[in-house]
């Protein structure tokens, strides 16, 4: 530990993506782990310190690590192996040899991604992405046939989405037109659409921060209502910040609204 670095009394160590209740923030306070969860309505008022290594989350046990490396140095940093994975390899882990799902995800207005997960987690991983608008097209035997299909359809659509592409529909719909064509084409098993309650009129702005009222969550995203603006936060920006009680001081984008 570096000299004269105090350890954090609050650290934000990881979070929980939108499944089917709300998101939430896990706080690290003296080695023990508790979920502040991001209801809509809930008030945050948190200012953010020094950002530094998450350490590592043992159930509600936390290992904290002074690394300055952020959100986690190389030491924290896992490896999931199938992140890459195009059915090129021997299955090194027990669930690939359960049942998987082949899918697609839309998020508005436009954009598509291919993505596979354990047949029995599909409409789970489904809310973990935010996803809009989703279409199951195969159930396989197992993960090594479902990453081949995932990589043959990924050159044509992509099997990733960024955060930033994903808050810049926020305020819209997927297009009818575009969605249609899509499930012409490859003719699904089934189709999914979802609401996340954010009712929002225009596009928040994306900003790191924990202060305001929660107005609700998509996936990783909180968004947040903040002195007459609305922000996008994406939670994963926020795993490793030290937090103190009050709210930020710091200037902040504002929305033309807030003037009004």
């Amino acid at each position: 530990m570096p000299v004269g670095r105090q350890p954090a009394s609050v650290q934000v160590v990881g979070y929980r993506s939108r499944v089917e209740d709300h998101a939430g923030l896990l706080l690290a306070e003296e080695g023990s782990v508790s979920l502040e969860r991001l209801n809509p309505g809930t008030e945050l008022s948190y200012s953010l310190g020094e950002r530094h290594c998450a350490g590592e989350v043992d159930g509600e046990v936390h290992h904290a690590c002074e690394n300055p490396s952020a959100p986690y140095c190389p030491e924290h940093t896992s490896r999931w192996p199938c992140a890459r994975c195009t059915g090129e390899c021997d299955k090194p882990i027990e669930a690939c040899d359960e049942k998987h799902a082949v899918y697609l995800a839309a998020f508005a207005p436009d954009t598509v991604k291919v993505g596979v997960t354990r047949s029995w987690r599909l409409e789970t991983r489904l809310r973990e992405q935010g996803a809009d608008r989703a279409a199951h097209l195969r159930t396989v035997a197992d993960g090594r046939i479902a990453r081949q299909i995932e990589a043959d359809i990924a050159g044509e659509l992509g099997d990733r989405v960024r955060v930033p592409t994903k808050i810049a529909g926020f305020d819209e719909s997927v297009d009818d037109a575009f969605w249609e064509g899509l499930l012409a084409e490859y003719d699904p098993l089934s189709t999914y659409e979802f609401d996340y309650g954010l009712s929002l009129a225009k596009r928040p702005m994306a900003e790191t921060l924990a202060t305001g009222t929660v107005r609700g969550t998509k996936g990783r995203v909180a968004v947040i209502d903040n002195n007459g603006s609305t922000y996008a936060v994406d939670l994963r920006q926020l795993v490793g910040y030290e937090l103190t009680d009050g709210g930020t001081d710091r200037d902040l984008q504002s929305s033309l609204g807030a003037f009004g």
